[in-house]
């Protein structure tokens, strides 16, 4: 038998749920927020430009890519629980920059 009640073994396990979900998450939005600040950094010299676009295509592509990974992560029902509906966020929007990005670079 344990010696602690229920609610205090349920709070300290949620932090430490917290700390084993949180980091690689962060670790993951920094990566998209890495790869939609360079689609935004690229700027084309002309229309002539298509290597810039290349490159500017390719972060979108990135930044859905590794925004989309969060959010699976972040729609698993456990991580819901531990985590708060917030961590929607960061990944929801860099999406949305990026997918912006990629329509008005072509």
């Amino acid at each position: 038998m344990l010696d602690r009640p229920e609610a205090t073994r349920t709070t300290e396990d949620q932090g430490c749920m917290r700390w084993v979900l949180g980091v690689p998450l962060v670790i993951i939005h920094l990566i998209a927020a890495w790869f939609c600040y360079t689609a935004l950094a690229i700027q084309p010299a002309g229309i002539w430009d298509d290597d810039a676009r290349a490159g500017i295509v390719l972060s979108c592509v990135l930044t859905i890519g590794a925004s989309a990974l969060a959010l699976l992560i972040t729609v698993a029902p456990s991580v819901r629980r531990a985590m708060g509906p917030w961590w929607l966020a960061p990944p929801l929007i860099l999406g949305v920059v990026a997918a912006i990005r990629w329509a008005s670079a072509g």
